[in-house]
């Protein structure tokens, strides 16, 4: 009786330990012949990704992120679509914004510098790629590409930290992450672009990005709604959010966000004549408040709001980051800029 329990002890620690794969990774101090425990880390995301597509075993993952960079000289696959929406495959920081010891320095800093391939109007970079449904990734700061944007009039490098193919897939999260990039430099030209549905970015932060996110394709199924929440858009210079003639305006929650000082609000497909609806939101400073795009070698085509529906969005006022590196608001609302009552940002409590 005693080695009978026992055995049944062990079948369901080892059954509780499968539920809760987790993967340690830290550029620093990890090596990708560890085990991947948090004593003993991985050293690239690369790596943590071809561990978690091998194993076949039901249950939710996550990898934990440590502060450092994290150079991406490869596209991060995920293929392994065992996942649920309770047992999700989370791509996360060891420490969250909301965390009481978090600072902007503790953020995981995601770098794509992976080989450019041919793409549509020139060659594109894509950082992480979960071509699974159920995904949730946060806590992460992604940069810029080091290849300049423009080849020559007709032709771009582009940077897509990350990317989602898959028509049919479903529920990708991006939440507390921050994109950061610069024209000049590092350019970003979108943040988040993702196929499928139930893309929901919530209290994310994009500074000086092309475009911060493109709900893009589906199969023309049924889908989980799409969403952008609480987010803090600031200086893109082509939109504060694209959508498609496949992004269904009744399936689409817009609120809480802030839209600042970028060169046009809301980029539709041209053709698209979806209707949506945004509430309880800033668009201050902008060129234009709506237009129409085709890709990414489109032009920027003014068009009237009348696809949107507004209720309570401010169109008027000056909305103020925090340059700061020391202080926790770093890239975010600064103290005394319009909007604080709206919480878009990366934090989810009021610290």
């Amino acid at each position: 009786m005693i080695k009978y329990t026992f055995c049944l002890l062990l079948f369901i620690m080892s059954v509780v330990f499968v539920q809760a794969e987790q993967l340690y990774v830290n550029p620093q101090t990890g090596n990708d012949t560890n085990s991947g425990i948090n004593t003993r880390p991985l050293k690239t995301i690369i790596e943590a990704a071809r561990r978690v597509n091998l194993n076949k075993e039901q249950g939710a993952t996550t990898i934990f992120l440590s502060e450092g960079v994290h150079l991406l000289t490869q596209t991060v696959v995920f293929s392994n679509d065992k996942y649920t929406f309770k047992n999700r495959l989370v791509l996360r920081a060891d420490v969250m914004p909301d965390d009481a010891d978090w600072t902007p320095q503790k953020m995981p800093v995601v770098v794509t510098a992976v080989p450019l391939a041919p793409g549509i109007g020139g060659e594109e970079a894509k950082g992480i790629q979960p071509e699974v449904s159920h995904v949730t990734i946060e806590g992460l700061r992604f940069t810029g590409s080091p290849d300049y944007s423009y080849i020559d009039g007709t032709n771009l490098r582009r940077s897509y930290p990350i990317w989602r193919d898959g028509k049919r897939l479903d529920d990708l999260l991006v939440t507390q992450c921050l994109f950061a990039g610069d024209v000049d430099v590092l350019p970003l030209h979108v943040g988040v672009i993702a196929n499928g549905y139930g893309l929901v970015i919530d209290h994310c932060v994009f500074v000086n990005c092309k475009n911060p996110v493109v709900f893009w394709q589906t199969d023309g199924g049924i889908g989980s709604r799409n969403a952008m929440l609480y987010s803090l858009v600031y200086g893109c210079y082509f939109s504060g959010v694209w959508t498609t003639k496949s992004t269904n305006g009744e399936d689409f929650d817009f609120h809480n966000n802030i839209i600042a000082n970028c060169s046009t609000v809301w980029i539709r497909e041209i053709g698209s004549t979806r209707r949506y609806k945004a509430s309880d939101c800033i668009f201050a400073g902008n060129t234009n408040l709506a237009g129409f795009g085709s890709g990414p070698l489109s032009g920027n085509d003014a068009s009237s709001t009348d696809f949107l529906e507004m209720k309570n969005v401010q169109t008027t006022g000056t909305v103020k980051i925090e340059k700061d590196q020391s202080k926790r608001n770093y890239l975010q609302l600064a103290e005394g800029s319009i909007g604080s009552d709206l919480h878009a940002g990366l934090f989810k409590k009021n610290l």
